[in-house]
């Protein structure tokens, strides 16, 4: 079967801080946004305006955890240290309604925590426990393949492992 139609579909998620296991512990994470800052160009004799890419936003997310883990909490309570956080994740590949695989994607990131929640507590409910991150790096791998990579302290950037600072990097000497 081809896998060209398949539907991909997210069955479900894990996530490891360091290389530790928090399966179960996290209700959801967001995972950063990759997005470039342009900039408006307009020049005489064109009829309009363009924006053109200039590099790179700062990458955010979170985590909203579902209850109060001594081992994380450690873990997101000092914004000096940067953590290896990685997603990984089961796709499930349909072709009509017939399940044709099961793949992985992992998602590796390092971060450095910058909000600690300390909860919000309400009678008869579980407490607000959202911890906020900064991201330099991420790296996206879709069954094996890599789908992107970037590096904003080390001036890495591909996708589907084309170097798309080659040129960049050359010119700068880096």
């Amino acid at each position: 079967m081809s896998k060209k139609n398949a539907s991909n579909i997210i069955s479900g998620a894990n996530i490891y801080l360091d290389g530790k296991n928090f399966i179960g512990k996290a209700e959801e994470v967001k995972l950063p946004d990759i997005a470039t800052v342009v900039q408006e160009h307009k020049a005489l004799g064109r009829i309009g305006k363009v924006e053109l890419p200039y590099g790179f936003d700062k990458m955010e997310g979170e985590i909203k955890w579902n209850g109060l883990y001594p081992e994380a909490a450690k873990m997101v309570a000092n914004p000096f240290k940067v953590y290896q956080l990685q997603l990984r994740a089961s796709v499930v590949r349909y072709s009509g309604t017939s399940r044709q695989s099961e793949v992985p994607l992992v998602v590796t990131l390092n971060v450095n925590f910058k909000k600690s929640p300390l909860g919000t507590f309400k009678h008869l409910e579980a407490p607000d426990l959202n911890s906020e991150y900064g991201c330099t790096y991420v790296k996206m791998m879709f069954d094996g393949e890599e789908i992107l990579e970037l590096d904003v302290i080390n001036n890495i950037f591909r996708v589907d492992g084309q170097d798309m600072l080659a040129d960049y990097n050359a010119n700068i000497g880096g």
